[in-house]
This record gives C-alpha cells, sequence and structure tokens, in this order.
C-alpha cells in the first residue's frame, strides 16, 4: 500500500510516521525547504508542543468542533503526547499554565527527534515538492507534484491553515477538498489582535489580573481573568488572543467588550477603597486622588470616562461621582472594530467541515481513502499548547488507522502464491 502525506507540519510527521510504522511505503511532500517550518517558530522559538491537563479540560478549551475532537485526545491524550516525546528522547517540563515546553527550550530539537522518528519509519521525505493537485481515479489517487503525476493508494492532507503564509499554510488543502467535493468553514486568522474604535495614548501598557469580557447581543459570552495590553491599534496579550478565538465568527457590531480593572473587588468593597482614598488624598485634586488604585497612564482615560473635572479636589467628589469612578473601573469600554490582518493568527478558525470527516481515523466519509489531520480541521483552541495537541491527536488518530488496514496489495500476492501452489 503507497500512502502519500502532504505537508510537513506536526500533523503530518506524526502522521506519516505512525503509518510507516506499519511497513507501509509512505511518501511525504513538503513544499519548503524543511519540515516544520511553522512549528520551528511557535511559541517565540521555545515550542508550546501541549498542555498538561486532563481530556475534559482540554475539550473545554477548544472553541470549535469540541464534540469532534472527543475520540482523538481519548485515544491520545496530553499525557500521551508527553510521553511519546519522552519516548523519543525529548525531555520536557511544565510551566505556569500547565505549558509544555522541551527542557531545552529549542523548538529546534522538537523538530529533530520527530524528523527521526519518521526517517527509522522509513518515511521518504521530499522537499521542495509542491502539490498542485490531487484527485481520485477509480480506486487511486493522482497527484501532482511539482508539474509530476503520482498515484497512489490513500492520501493524508495535512497542510495546515491560512496563517504564516510565509512559512508555507497557504490553504492549499483547501483546494485540494473542495475539488473533491468537501465543504470549506470559511477559514479566518485568530489568536491574534483586537482594534479598538478607541485610540488611547495606551500603547505598551500591560495590565495584569485583569478580567476582559465580551458580551454578544447582552449574552456573557467570555470572561476571563489574566494578563493583557494595549497597542497602538488595540488589545492584544493572553486575554485578548483567547477572545479574539471566541469571537472570530460573530458579527462584531453585536459585541460589547469591557474590562474589570478590579475583579477582586465588588462594587461595594471597591467603592469603600476608593472612600478610602479620597480621605487620605482629602485635599488633593481628582487626578492625584486615584493615584494608587491605577497605572499612571491609564489615569487620564479614567477620568474621561466618569466626566468628573480632573482639578476637582478629592473632599468634593460626590457620592454619585464615586459611583461613576467605581463604574469605571469595574466597566472600562472598548469598542471592538476589527481584528489583526488574519495572516498574523497563531491558527486557523475554518477549514474542513468536521461532520464530512470520520472523528476516530480522519477519513473523508465523501470520498474514501482520503484523510484530513491537524490546522487544516474546522478546529481551533485557545492559546497554552491546546492546538498543537489538536495535530497530534488528529495525526495521531489518522496514522494508526492507516496503519492498521490491511495491505490488499499484499493480500492478493498471498492468494495468487496459495493458488500457485495448490
Amino acid at each position: 500500500m503507497k500512502i502519500c502525506v502532504i505537508g510537513g507540519g506536526p500533523a503530518g510527521m506524526i502522521a506519516s510516521a505512525e503509518i510507516g510504522k506499519s511497513g507501509k511505503e509512505v511518501i511525504l511532500f513538503e513544499k519548503n525547504e524543511k519540515t516544520g517550518k511553522k512549528l520551528f517558530i511557535t511559541g517565540k522559538g521555545r515550542c508550546n508542543l501541549t498542555n498538561d491537563c486532563d481530556q475534559e479540560e482540554f475539550l473545554a478549551a477548544v472553541h470549535r468542533n469540541p464534540r469532534f475532537m472527543y475520540s482523538a485526545i481519548y485515544s491520545f491524550s496530553t499525557s500521551d503526547t508527553m510521553y511519546y516525546f519522552e519516548n523519543l528522547g525529548l525531555q520536557l517540563k511544565v510551566e505556569r499554565g500547565n505549558r509544555v515546553f522541551p527542557m531545552s527550550e529549542r523548538s529546534s530539537d522538537v523538530l529533530r527527534v520527530m524528523q527521526t522518528n519518521m526517517t527509522k519509519a522509513g518515511v521518504r521525505v521530499n522537499l521542495k515538492s509542491a502539490v498542485d493537485g490531487v484527485r481520485k481515479v477509480g480506486e487511486k489517487f493522482i497527484v501532482t507534484v511539482n508539474g509530476d503525476s503520482h498515484d497512489f493508494d490513500k492520501v493524508v492532507i495535512a497542510t495546515g491553515g491560512i496563517t504564516y503564509s510565509q512559512t508555507g499554510s497557504t490553504g492549499d488543502g483547501y483546494v485540494f477538498a473542495e475539488s473533491m467535493d468537501h465543504t470549506i468553514i470559511e477559514p479566518k486568522g485568530t489568536l491574534l489582535g483586537l482594534k479598538t474604535y478607541e485610540i488611547f495614548d495606551l500603547a505598551g501598557l500591560t495590565l495584569k489580573n485583569v478580567t476582559l469580557n465580551f458580551e454578544n447581543k447582552k449574552k456573557l459570552v467570555f470572561s476571563e481573568m489574566g494578563e493583557m495590553l494595549f497597542t497602538h491599534e488595540g488589545i492584544s496579550g493572553p486575554l485578548a488572543l483567547t477572545a479574539s478565538g471566541v469571537i472570530a465568527r460573530m458579527d462584531l457590531e453585536g459585541l460589547k467588550c469591557y474590562i474589570d480593572l478590579k475583579p477582586a473587588l465588588s462594587y461595594d468593597i471597591l467603592d469603600a477603597r476608593v472612600l478610602r482614598d479620597f480621605e487620605k488624598h482629602v485635599n488633593k485634586q481628582f487626578k492625584f486622588a486615584i493615584a494608587d488604585l491605577l497605572p499612571s497612564k491609564l489615569i487620564n482615560e479614567v477620568i474621561r470616562k466618569t466626566g468628573i473635572d480632573p482639578e476637582k479636589r478629592a473632599n468634593s467628589i460626590t457620592k454619585e461621582e464615586r459611583a461613576k469612578l467605581v463604574l469605571a473601573l469595574k466597566h472600562f469600554d472598548l469598542t471592538i472594530v476589527g481584528t489583526n490582518p488574519s495572516n498574523e493568527g497563531v491558527v486557523t478558525c475554518g477549514g474542513i467541515k468536521v461532520s464530512e470527516v470520520n472523528p476516530k481515523t480522519m477519513e473523508s466519509k465523501i470520498c474514501k481513502g482520503l484523510y484530513f489531520c491537524g490546522e487544516v480541521l474546522d478546529v481551533d483552541a485557545k492559546t497554552g499548547g491546546f492546538n498543537l495537541q489538536v495535530a497530534f491527536s488528529t495525526g495521531f488518530a489518522c496514522g494508526t488507522s492507516i496503519a492498521e488496514l490491511a495491505d490488499t496489495s499484499e493480500e492478493s500476492a498471498e492468494v495468487e502464491n496459495t493458488e500457485e501452489t495448490n
């Protein structure tokens, strides 16, 4: 049995290695000069491999189509991934947020063990080999590479999404899938910065231990505490990136965004805290009386939202004005007008419609012998190693399911030999 794997990213590499271990002929085509080009730059070159969590926590972190991932993650969990790489000789460590990294903090070490794993499994890796098209003729697949045609029994599409196009993720897999009658959910970059209507003089300001909230048509759709930062165009950082994945397919006009700058304090407790500060700075101007509450860069913006005269003395602030300040601190409104360019997204939201794919084997329900794995599927998750785990789990499911298939050509040869003997 001759297998074609298109794409040398994490999903394609793990799938091809698992197939190769079964003795089947595996040829991997990668358009770049090396495999794992996008993997090499993930986590700022450190490579956040996975997240050390259980299956339910993993599924809760998947933004779209978590049910599709149920079988794959229970068959190849995050702990299985950690064991897999440790068994390949890669030492790992767990950091804040249960993020798993190679002990060396070098993504090149991750690539090295994956490439060695493929070599040992007998996978033939063809670099600088751009696939131009895939079509099925009878029971065979015709794959055109750099203008030349090759025939295969099975094809695995692991071409990634549309983000970081300089690494080769240019949406080729969607074209191949669509040519064989598959539905493509519009791909968009996600886990990226958000643009706001308000352009503040806050660029570079980092906020820690704040809660970012999003409401969609008055329904709370995202609320998470953590770290974020202001940019020249809007907001970014872990909270904003995670939120972008949740709101990726929502109508921006129906969204409301606000920051709770003091999430540990209720309105009443915060009001009491403000009152104490006013009593402490009783003769100071309003803009100086709240200096203990906020980073200096944020003071003018909060005051602007309250509508209170910044020159007014603390001892002259009324109860109603104090309530406006508390509201501004607990409900710092932002108007989201867009996102950074899709190509800047960490992952792709959208792709192959998962209802057309068998979640246990990753085989197409429309075209027998065609498989999908990794970012090309319409599955994406929050930051923290979850998206690479999607690639590993779907790649492993795809690879092991093909590995377990009987080699029909070998069976036919055995039958012929038996008949000749008889």
